[in-house]
């Protein structure tokens, strides 16, 4: 009986961190030891994680009573607060880095946020659903309604997102704050895009740096 050789499978571009791929991304882009801000933690598992592997100086904001009570319970320092309203009680640089993960489309005034992650933070980290990928496109074109995809599943009225942004309105926002794109990760799934990303990718993930004087 003859076999026929398998053809080994190539591995994932990236792997899932606490089930999400934009956490394996900024796992691997924070330092050890770095003094970090998750705004929009939620239980901040992301910082526990962390904390334990990297030994980050963790601190998180998070506007939900309930999850920041399931945040402080796993042992990390978490502030109730709405970052629509600003982080003036942090100073200038009190960061090494702010990272805010597929939550900038949530926020009432996104530019104001990132601004605000640039003064307190020496590098940004900012993780987004790409609202430009070919199937939302596809789903508004053949449905004529608000898309509804696996990235995208809510109806209209229940969706916490209220800003529509694609890798082009992203990139174009860093420019206007003349922040400095460090480096820039597509993902679809867990394969890497590199070609039309605008177009080809679920999620972008994008490391800045604010010019200091």
């Amino acid at each position: 009986m003859t076999t026929t050789a398998r053809t080994p499978l190539k591995p994932a571009f990236v792997r899932d961190l606490l089930g999400r791929g934009d956490y394996a991304i900024i796992g691997e882009i924070v330092p050890d030891g770095a003094k970090v801000l998750d705004l929009g933690c939620g239980e901040a598992e992301l910082l526990e994680w962390l904390a334990v592997h990297k030994g980050v100086d963790a601190r998180g904001v998070e506007i939900s009573g309930e999850k920041v009570k399931r945040a402080i319970a796993r042992g990390v320092s978490v502030f109730q607060g709405d970052i629509n309203e600003g982080l003036a009680d942090y100073p200038d640089g009190a960061f090494d880095y702010v990272i805010l993960s597929q939550t900038l489309q949530e926020t009432l005034h996104p530019r104001q946020v990132l601004h605000e992650m640039a003064r307190v933070g020496r590098h940004v980290i900012v993780a987004f659903p790409n609202f430009g990928h070919w199937r939302v496109r596809l789903s508004m074109l053949t449905s004529g309604r608000a898309p509804r995809t696996s990235l995208f599943p809510y109806a209209w009225y229940e969706s916490p997102n209220i800003h529509f942004l694609t890798v082009l309105d992203f990139e174009e926002l860093a420019d206007l704050e003349t922040l400095e794109v460090e480096r820039r990760y597509f993902l679809s799934g867990h394969r890497k895009v590199t070609w039309m990303p605008n177009l080809a990718a679920e999620l972008a993930v994008f490391l800045l740096r604010a010019p200091r004087a």
